[in-house]
């Protein structure tokens, strides 16, 4: 089960088995045996291995309640992402194809996410996390490990267009001190979660919850650890297995963010980059080609 009680892949299979057809059981059987296969198998490709028509595989995944092969293939990806070690993720590369190959499949699978993010991102949950954002008294954002390279983004870049915006570490423990004596009502807590997901990052979440925060959760899956912790969340859903993690989708989601905070109309957000400009240019941090 997930952290919102809905049950995975495998406890899907094992559940409706004694209930399927002879060559659903077939198809059953494999997938539960030979995961790390079927996670890269087109339907043709399970349909042989069975010994089964391609039309029979898409039958079968709409039989287990999705909507289509894809979505089984995407469950199937969430479930085994987290459990996958580093080692597990380098073997699960090997045998694809020489190095030209391999860089334009990296860059047609971030295209292939991102194109998913524009379909299936929902707007409604993205309106409403951006008034959050606007409303906040203070904003903390809070990424670990891998999630940090893009908290660490997304507040540098809040900082810019308002005050009041703290970031933290999910992996320094001082994180929850900071959350627990902040105080709660009218903070917004934005957590961004990235596989394989930080235990340390759900005990941030564990605490900013008992303190009362307004809780937005920034991640990859649908079945990310950090969702039962939200009162809002988006997700860009990942649909490879990457080795180190792909933070690029969760970047392009703060950038959305981003430029729909920049459009405030009240004025506030000029008025601030305005402040920060004058700023930059009394301290001269920043390279000027018209300065000899």
């Amino acid at each position: 089960m997930d952290r919102e009680g809905k049950p995975s892949i495998m406890e899907i299979l094992a559940e409706v088995r004694d209930n399927l057809t002879p060559k659903g059981k077939v198809l059953a059987d494999y997938i539960r045996g030979n995961p790390r296969k079927v996670v890269f198998m087109t339907t043709r490709e399970l349909g042989a291995a069975c010994g089964v028509s391609e039309s029979t595989v898409v039958r079968f995944a709409e039989q287990l309640g999705f909507s289509g092969y894809g979505a089984l293939i995407q469950a199937l990806r969430d479930h085994m992402d987290a459990g996958l070690t580093l080692m597990d993720r380098i073997e699960l590369m090997e045998g694809q194809g020489a190095d030209g190959e391999r860089v334009a499949r990296i860059i047609l699978e971030e295209i292939e996410i991102l194109k998913g993010l524009l379909e299936n991102l929902d707007m409604k949950a993205f309106r409403r996390v951006v008034q959050q954002v606007q409303s906040a008294r203070t904003i903390y954002v809070v990424g670990a490990r891998l999630s940090y390279t893009v908290a660490y983004y997304l507040a540098w870049s809040l900082i810019k267009i308002r005050c009041g915006v703290e970031l933290l570490k999910g992996s320094d423990t001082t994180s929850i001190d900071r959350l627990s004596l902040s105080g709660g009502e009218g903070d917004v807590v934005i957590l961004v979660a990235t596989s394989r997901y930080p235990n340390e990052l759900v005990r941030v979440a564990k605490a900013a919850r008992r303190v009362g925060h307004r809780v937005v959760v920034l991640t990859d899956s649908f079945r990310s650890p950090l969702l039962g912790f939200s009162d809002e969340h988006l997700v860009a859903p990942a649909r490879h297995i990457p080795v180190f993690g792909s933070p690029g989708p969760l970047v392009c989601l703060a950038r959305c963010l981003l430029h729909e905070l920049l459009r405030s109309g009240d004025g506030s957000v000029r008025a601030h980059l305005e402040r920060l400009e004058a700023v930059y240019r009394e301290n001269d941090i920043f390279f000027n080609p018209d300065v000899g």
